[in-house]
């Protein structure tokens, strides 16, 4: 019994490894674990690809060698020895077998904090016995894994979606019964935003015929895209959608605005004369008459004004320069600018107020509101009286139930009208002919008594 101690104190003391003892504090167990937790504490920044690593054991034999083998074999037969007696004689088996059992803890399991063969228990794990190791803390899932989108999407659950501003691909949707499908929940949604974005998924994955004729009996997406062409300006695929619908005086109303987009003045003055002829409602047609009209009337009397300012010809030219042209503006800007420029010219002249007044059908209130702003900008205070004198007298002097009064007073304050109603009242051809030497040639009150004159159904007494 002495020689096995002697022989078992020999082996201890000759030994390259330390004992194991409970009370070292700094004993090679303490060490593996602080290692061990050192380890999974920068697992995440360590790579993981560790194939060309050689695996040792704690004796530095290659994993896997025959020797490697041999030893694993007996370790593993000698631990299965029970009682601490019975260990510590056979300590030069079972507790030299301690650090060999964690052969398998390799180097690149060092690294990831796990073993890679599953047969075998580091030396940590064997001595402490958990059952639970305790790893390096699990890496963030990446944000692909997080992405919202899924193309198993229903319909209705995609315009859900496209609701909530989330991102949803289209393309799942190929059949024409899917994309229909998917516009009418669009709709049923009523969010326009949601609407326009499956219209134009639709523009673009369908024929225009068969989209036409979808949208036919969808007024409120065909609402939503003829809006959306517009404000794009996609004037030829309105163009064709409205044709389709047959939807004529659409059409050439769109075709009309085009002229917005004309920038030379005789290029859009052809245009309007193109658009005249186009189907649109009798009202409409009237205005567009009325505008090639007036815009040929601006280049005539622009050409000739810019004419005497540059020559220097007209006095209120020279006094009042000119701060802008006349061409494209409004008919009230125009009949404004005739006032201040124009104002006593004949009613034969393309410039004249009256001619303005008579060509367009400018209201009588209109047109005196106009004048008397013009005229009084130019301080000519004379033409305001005329105009608020004449447009009072005129109203009153028709209240004069004496006939004979009324005509004295009409032609002494020169209220034309008042006299000309008052002879074709009486039915006296002669004092109405003979008053017309009395009103200015080419006037609105010459007009009235020739159209009075004319009339056919007036049965003079003379």
């Amino acid at each position: 019994m002495s020689r096995v101690r002697a022989d078992e104190e020999e082996y201890w003391h000759s030994s390259k490894f330390r004992a194991f003892t409970f009370d070292d504090e700094d004993d090679e167990l303490s060490q593996l674990k602080e290692s061990k937790r050192a380890v999974n504490s920068l697992r995440d920044i360590v790579d993981d690809d560790d194939d060309d690593l050689e695996r040792v054991s704690w004796s530095g034999e290659p994993v896997g060698s025959i020797s490697w083998s041999i030893k694993e074999t007996a370790s593993g037969s000698a631990s299965s020895l029970d009682g601490r007696d019975s260990s510590l004689q056979k300590g030069s088996s079972s507790y030299a077998a301690l650090p060999k059992q964690a052969s398998s803890y390799s180097l690149s399991s060092l690294f990831k904090g796990r073993n890679k063969l599953p047969s075998f228990q580091s030396l940590s794990d064997a001595l402490t016995d958990t059952g639970v190791k305790s790893y390096a803390p699990e890496l963030r899932r990446p944000k692909a894994e997080y992405k919202d989108y899924s193309s198993d999407w229903s319909p209705k659950d995609t315009v859900r979606r496209m609701q909530r501003g989330k991102v949803c691909s289209l393309e799942r949707f190929r059949s024409l019964q899917d994309k229909l499908v998917l516009l009418d929940e669009a709709v049923a949604g009523h969010d326009g935003n949601v609407i326009t974005a499956v219209l134009i998924f639709l523009k673009r994955t369908l024929r225009r015929e068969i989209l036409f004729r979808e949208l036919e009996v969808r007024q409120v997406a065909l609402c939503h895209l003829i809006h959306f062409l517009r404000e794009m300006g996609e004037q030829k695929f309105l163009l064709d959608l409205l044709r389709f619908l047959d939807r004529t005086e659409e059409v050439a109303l769109s075709q009309y605005r085009e002229h917005l987009n004309i920038q030379d003045v005789e290029k859009r003055r052809e245009f309007l004369k193109g658009c005249i002829g186009l189907p649109f409602s009798a009202e409409d047609t009237s205005h567009i008459q009325d505008h090639y009209t007036l815009l040929e009337r601006q280049i005539i009397i622009e050409a000739n004004d810019r004419h005497l300012e540059t020559a220097g010809q007209s006095e209120l030219f020279r006094k009042y320069p000119r701060k802008a042209s006349i061409l494209n503006m409004p008919l009230v800007t125009t009949l404004f600018y005739s006032c201040f420029y124009h104002y006593t010219e004949a009613e034969g002249m393309f410039s004249s107020p009256t001619n303005l007044k008579k060509t367009f059908k400018i209201p009588d209130k209109q047109y005196v509101l106009t004048a008397l702003a013009a005229r009084a900008k130019l301080r000519a205070w004379g033409d305001v009286d005329a105009l608020l004198t004449t447009k009072v007298l005129q109203e009153y002097v028709r209240l004069v139930e004496d006939v004979e009064t009324r005509l004295n007073l009409a032609t002494k304050y020169k209220c034309h009208d008042v006299v000309i109603e008052t002879y074709r009242d009486l039915k006296d051809r002669i004092q109405l002919t003979a008053y017309k030497s009395k009103v200015e040639r080419g006037s609105a009150e010459e007009e009235k008594i020739h159209s009075i004159l004319s009339n056919v159904q007036i049965r003079w007494k003379n």
